[in-house]
């Protein structure tokens, strides 16, 4: 079954940022919003994520105050890698509304029956649906990945991220302040280690709980990408 496509393009907005994200280096994903960018960057970051469609659905639904009828497009919708889970237990995709808190409180009863159209659609279709809002998005996960963005494009010997991957991959997880002492000898490399590892993390070549500030404790392993 081929996956949904974006059902319309997004132009300029004088009311906020757009433009589109280099989701991978491979396609381009537009958002309206610094929120909804913000939320690229974290499924981008994200191993579990297997891909993001942009206003990947339009959905009819009936307003029960006005009357009318209304067509209600959501801004995303997540599929998510199988991994190491059995087909029964498939992550649902997830369909995704992005909005600032403040504006969802203040139009909550206005804005209920387009999202409870988008609930029933996303069970019939087998997908979960959510708001997401800065409580969401703005976390320390976020603060993390931005910390990790300025290693991304820093070049390390090969054969020593290698000899670091393996020996994670041989123990299954192993502690930041484990790898350096292993690696990174001395202080006169400490400084370039510590570096190598947030590149390797930056690169997803290794992973961590993101949700948790980072210390010479944190546990690091090497991510299932299947």
């Amino acid at each position: 079954m081929p996956l949904p496509t974006s059902v319309r393009n997004i132009g300029p907005t004088r009311r906020s940022v757009s433009g589109y994200y280099a989701f991978r280096g491979e396609e381009s994903i537009a958002f309206e919003s610094t929120l909804e960018r913000d939320f690229l960057i974290k499924a981008d970051f994200d191993v579990s994520v297997l891909g993001v469609i942009s206003q990947p659905c339009e959905i009819p639904f009936h307003h029960p105050v006005t009357g009318r009828r209304y067509t209600y497009t959501p801004d995303y919708l997540v599929y998510y890698r199988l991994g190491n889970r059995h087909y029964n237990d498939y992550p649902k995709p997830l369909l995704v509304e992005v909005k600032p808190r403040g504006k969802w409180q203040e139009h909550w009863r206005e804005w209920s029956p387009k999202w409870k159209a988008a609930m029933r659609h996303a069970n019939n279709e087998g997908w979960a649906f959510r708001i997401h809002d800065e409580s969401r998005i703005r976390d320390k996960t976020l603060d993390n990945i931005t910390f990790l963005t300025r290693y991304k494009r820093m070049v390390f010997p090969s054969v020593e991220s290698q000899a670091v991957l393996i020996t994670v991959r041989t123990m299954g997880v192993a502690t930041l302040d484990y790898l350096l002492s292993r690696h990174f000898m001395g202080d006169i490399y400490r400084a370039e280690g510590i570096a190598h590892l947030w590149h390797l993390l930056a690169t997803r070549q290794l992973d961590c709980d993101m949700a948790q500030s980072f210390s010479p404790l944190s546990e690091v392993w090497v991510p299932d990408h299947e």
